[in-house]
């Protein structure tokens, strides 16, 4: 028995039933080819109008969502750091830009059923990445998310 384990380990070790989540999602060069989108939070900053807060965003395409909300400021949390584990990136797109991205993953669903005022359109940030298509977009964040820690943790972007 002991022969067959050394025999099967090598290539036991090198198998993966779940892709590979890379810790804060892929890492894209600062001159990758971008796109311009529009982040709307319906929460403003303090001391803005009670409308909506729009910003116009740069994102690299190839980096997610998340990444690009991280890198100019926007309060999109993340609480997972980007590993699907939470839903506190929720985003809400319209109709048209979300049927043209990927199919969300089981474990994406998953966690997307955690998710404060989930839609027909809703994403996690930290699972769609940036494409051409993008250009132009507005992505809406939910009036509040569900965080499950309780100690306090606020994620910092990296």
């Amino acid at each position: 028995m002991q022969a067959i384990r050394t025999k099967i380990r090598p290539v036991a070790a090198k198998f993966r039933l779940n892709p590979v989540r890379h810790h804060g999602g892929p890492k894209i060069s600062a001159d990758a080819p971008t796109v311009q989108f529009t982040f709307v939070n319906p929460h403003p900053s303090q001391g803005k109008s009670a409308a909506d807060e729009k910003l116009t965003v740069t994102a690299r395409i190839g980096e997610t969502l998340l990444q690009t909300a991280h890198r100019h400021d926007v309060d999109l949390e993340g609480a997972c750091e980007g590993v699907c584990a939470c839903s506190t990136c929720h985003l809400i797109f319209d109709e048209d830009v979300f049927d043209e991205l990927e199919e969300a993953s089981e474990d994406e669903e998953d966690m997307l059923d955690m998710a404060f005022a989930l839609t027909a359109t809703s994403r996690l940030g930290c699972q769609v990445k940036v494409t051409e298509e993008m250009e132009g977009m507005e992505v809406r964040l939910p009036a509040a998310t569900r965080n499950f820690y309780v100690d306090g943790h606020i994620p910092q972007p990296h």
